[in-house]
């Protein structure tokens, strides 16, 4: 891939004819990010993207013409091996940003997302690659999540919600979607590398109690965590 610059925000051209814009590279990375139990629908998409449907539905058929998902109406869509390679170079020039305003820029990981959000698309190839060396070469962002290096796909550990009661792991990696739900978390302890134990799943699709093992001063305390909440903590694999 090679990258261009065009009003200032970086394109990427995967092969002749074929350039994708920063919003394409958005598309992407939402059906990589949503894709994990199959198919995406397009709704799906649209409410993550904060698009009408319409538009999500439009963008899908565009990416299936470029050989990037596969789209079929009414079953959502997938992406190609080429639409994966590219939604995972964009997740990690946004991941390697949140590291470097963490470390560099001291803003909390509450903070950094938002900011990557906003610089992913600016970032090339070289300045890519000087970030990364200057950092030391992180495997994972401030949340955990690991920093794609040979373009495979991203193994995930079960989140609190699919562990069961008993069970216990280390936390590698917190959702980033929510500032608010980050800083709760850290007050909580619940933050990667700390480890936590299962306790109960309350009935009725009810929250999630778990208890902190080692984690600073929140060490042996336990916390009812709700589903959205327990859906965003992944264990270790």
């Amino acid at each position: 891939m090679t990258d261009t610059e065009t009003d200032n925000a970086t394109t990427v051209t995967i092969s002749p004819g074929i350039t994708i814009t920063p919003a394409m590279q958005d598309y992407l990375k939402a059906v990589y990010q949503l894709g994990e139990m199959g198919p995406v629908a397009t709704q799906q998409l649209a409410e993550a993207l904060g698009v009408a449907a319409p538009s999500a539905t439009n963008m899908a058929k565009r990416l299936h013409e470029l050989g990037l998902l596969t789209h079929a109406p009414y079953h959502g869509v997938t992406l190609t091996p080429a639409g994966r390679q590219a939604a995972l170079d964009v997740v990690r020039r946004h991941r390697l940003l949140e590291t470097y305003l963490a470390e560099a820029v001291g803003l909390g990981w509450d903070e950094v997302h938002d900011e990557a959000e906003r610089l992913e698309h600016y970032l090339s190839e070289r300045l890519e690659a000087r970030l990364d060396s200057l950092l030391g070469f992180p495997a994972t962002d401030p949340h955990g999540d690991p920093i794609p290096r040979t373009g495979a796909d991203l193994a995930q550990g079960p989140t609190l919600l699919q562990t069961p009661a008993g069970a216990e792991g280390t936390v590698s990696r917190v959702s980033d979607r929510d500032p608010e739900q980050l800083r709760y978390l850290g007050a909580l302890g619940i933050v990667p590398g700390a480890r936590v134990a299962v306790v109960e799943h309350l009935p009725f699709e009810g929250p999630v109690r778990v208890r902190v093992l080692t984690s600073g001063n929140a060490r042996g305390k336990e916390h009812v965590l709700g589903r959205v909440l327990a859906g965003a903590v992944r264990l270790a694999s």
